[in-house]
């Protein structure tokens, strides 16, 4: 039968990060030697106590449904830590879900209505614009790759986007995909914004123990008029590299988190029983050794990626969290057109670009377009020192830098 799709699934496409990786996958599977730099995965294996926590609950019959919101242990917990990020939390503000990205997802299934207008911070994670389309509303961007990925020199700009018809903005720090980390100037005009013209904020605080060079991150919801505004998202990926296990959740004040549990009931019933208990684990402090490990070989792995660019006389934002760096690109290296591009041209040029090294150089990287960034290409170190000068001394090889 010919099946007569909804609307809603013709509004987005599949996400670009993932086609990338795939692509890679394939090549692979055909015997080439890819350095994959698309995927945003830490290469490091989860924690030895958080996966012995797993086996242990697994021990212990953990394996039923659990409270549809989480397992009380693991909202205390959560609780407890964003009381230490300075946000007022209480274990029933909270939603403990399948991933951080389920959380996005059921924040924007609860918000917004058809039309409503959501803000977001571009370059901006693909899934965040299908996640809007998905539940009707429209979108509205600010740009903040004209100042090298920072939001404080755009506050002026945003407080011309943003009015008392916006329903949501949406910020992300550190950011993925450029590595930004928001100073506090920045989230304080965030607030003003938010209070003056009283729309809601997602916080979204993934590699929030992914920070560098002595920066502090800063809770969003910390700040004074931001308390009953701020819907905190959050996850054990990044930090703790637990990717596949699937675990996050969201904080908001209590009658966003009555009506977001309706659908997480209805969708997703819980998260894992066992893996709830491993993320009990997580959160305590025999965790944050190997945090600090991870974080600081991101850092050093940083570092070493801007100086081989710098070899090659190309010059990037420094990151200074999360473990992406947004490389300057153009389709010079493949067609030779680039120069004097419009910007339609220039989503062809960072498409073709990234086309281009994964096929002759064999490096895997993601177009800056996916995220509303022409121009770029988005980097993932999340990968070894060494497979990272492979991925360098290829590019070089081909002309791609």
């Amino acid at each position: 039968m010919n099946f007569d799709f909804s609307d809603r699934v013709g509004r987005v496409e599949p996400s670009a990060t993932l086609a990338i990786s795939n692509l890679a996958s394939e090549l692979e599977a055909q015997g080439e030697d890819v350095v994959d730099l698309s995927v945003g995965a830490p290469d490091f294996p989860t924690p030895d106590n958080i996966t012995q926590a797993a086996k242990d609950a697994l021990d212990a019959g953990h394996t039923s449904y659990t409270s549809s919101n989480g397992i009380p242990e693991l909202k205390d917990a959560i609780a407890a830590k964003l009381r230490g990020n300075g946000v007022d939390a209480e274990a029933d503000e909270i939603i403990v879900t399948p991933g951080g990205k389920q959380a996005l997802f059921e924040t924007f299934q609860t918000l917004v209505d058809d039309g409503d207008e959501v803000v977001l911070l571009d370059p901006a994670w693909v899934s965040y614009e299908a996640m809007v389309k998905l539940a009707g509303g429209t979108l509205s961007r600010v740009d903040l790759a004209q100042h090298d990925f920072k939001l404080e020199p755009a506050l002026d700009e945003l407080g011309e986007t943003v009015s008392d018809e916006t329903k949501l903005l949406v910020v992300n720090s550190p950011s993925n995909p450029t590595g930004g980390v928001f100073s506090d100037a920045a989230l304080e005009g965030v607030r003003d914004l938010a209070v003056e013209h009283d729309f809601a904020v997602i916080s979204d605080e993934i590699y929030e123990r992914i920070v560098y060079d002595g920066f502090e991150h800063t809770s969003l919801g910390s700040l004074d008029g931001m308390e009953d505004r701020t819907i905190t998202i959050n996850g054990f990926s990044k930090a703790f590299s637990m990717t596949g296990w699937r675990l996050g959740y969201l904080h908001a004040p209590s009658d966003l988190i009555a009506q977001a549990g309706k659908l997480h009931s209805h969708s997703v019933s819980c998260a894992v029983n066992f893996v709830q208990h491993a993320g009990v684990e997580a959160l305590s402090e025999r965790t944050d050794d190997a945090v600090e490990e991870m974080r600081q070989a991101f850092e050093d792995r940083r570092d070493m990626l801007v100086d081989l660019l710098a070899e090659h006389d190309v010059d990037v934002a420094v990151p200074k969290g999360a473990f992406y760096m947004m490389l300057p690109v153009d389709d010079s290296a493949v067609q030779g057109t680039a120069e004097n591009a419009s910007d339609e041209q220039s989503r062809a040029d960072d498409q073709a670009w990234c086309e281009g090294a994964i096929q002759d150089a064999k490096v895997a990287t993601v177009p800056g377009s996916a995220f509303n960034a022409p121009g770029y290409a988005r980097i993932s170190y999340a990968a070894s020192e060494e497979r990272l000068r492979e991925a360098v001394e290829r590019l070089a090889e081909h002309d791609y830098i």
